[in-house]
C-alpha cells in the first residue's frame, strides 16, 4: 500500500511520478502550472449558484436540491470531500425528500475545475446512489475529463497533506 492514501488503487507507475514530484520539491509547481487560479466561490450563497447551474444544465428533470454549502468538518468526519443527503419523510398522506449537498471547505480555496469535479460527483449521486458505471457515465457525461480531474484532485489533496507535514 502507497504511503500517499489519496492515491490507492492508482497503478505504481502514477504513484511513483508523483512520489519523485514530491521527493524534488516539485508537486506544487506541476499543479499550478495545470491548475493556476483558484475559484471565487468562496461563500454557501456563490457555491449555491454554482451548483445550480450545472444541476440546471445537466439535470434539470431530477429532484430538487434543498440544501448546497461548505462544511468545515467533513473532510476531518466523515473522511469525505463531499456528501450528498437524501431524506425522505412522511408529512401526513405525503412524502417529502430533502436533497441535500455538502462539500469540504477543503475547496473553498482550490482551483475551479477540482470544484467542479466534486460537485458533478455530488450532483451524480442526485441520479445515482451507488459508485456503479452508470454513476461514471453520468460524471463524464457532465465533465468529459472528469477521471483526470478526479486523479489530479487527489494529487491536490496530496499536495495539501505535504505541505501540512511541513508546518
Amino acid at each position: 500500500m502507497s504511503s500517499l492514501p489519496y492515491l490507492n488503487g492508482y497503478p505504481p507507475n502514477l504513484i511513483d511520478q508523483i512520489e519523485r514530484l514530491i521527493d524534488n520539491n516539485k508537486l506544487a509547481q506541476y499543479l499550478f502550472s495545470r491548475y493556476p487560479q483558484n475559484h471565487e466561490f468562496k461563500n454557501d450563497k456563490q457555491l449555491r449558484d454554482y451548483v445550480m447551474a450545472i444541476k440546471n444544465q445537466f439535470l434539470k428533470k431530477s429532484a430538487p436540491i434543498n440544501k448546497i454549502q461548505y462544511d468545515n468538518k467533513l473532510h476531518v468526519v466523515k473522511n469525505a470531500l463531499g456528501t450528498h443527503t437524501y431524506v425522505s419523510r412522511i408529512h401526513g398522506s405525503k412524502l417529502k425528500s430533502k436533497n441535500e449537498i455538502r462539500i469540504s471547505s477543503i475547496f473553498k480555496l482550490a482551483p475551479e475545475p477540482f470544484l467542479n469535479m466534486i460537485t458533478v460527483h455530488e450532483l451524480a449521486h442526485v441520479k445515482e446512489l451507488e459508485h456503479n458505471k452508470a454513476f461514471y457515465k453520468l460524471c463524464t457525461h457532465m465533465l468529459p475529463n472528469y477521471h483526470q480531474l478526479e486523479f489530479d484532485t487527489r494529487v491536490y489533496l496530496t499536495y495539501l497533506e505535504t505541505q501540512k507535514g511541513e508546518n
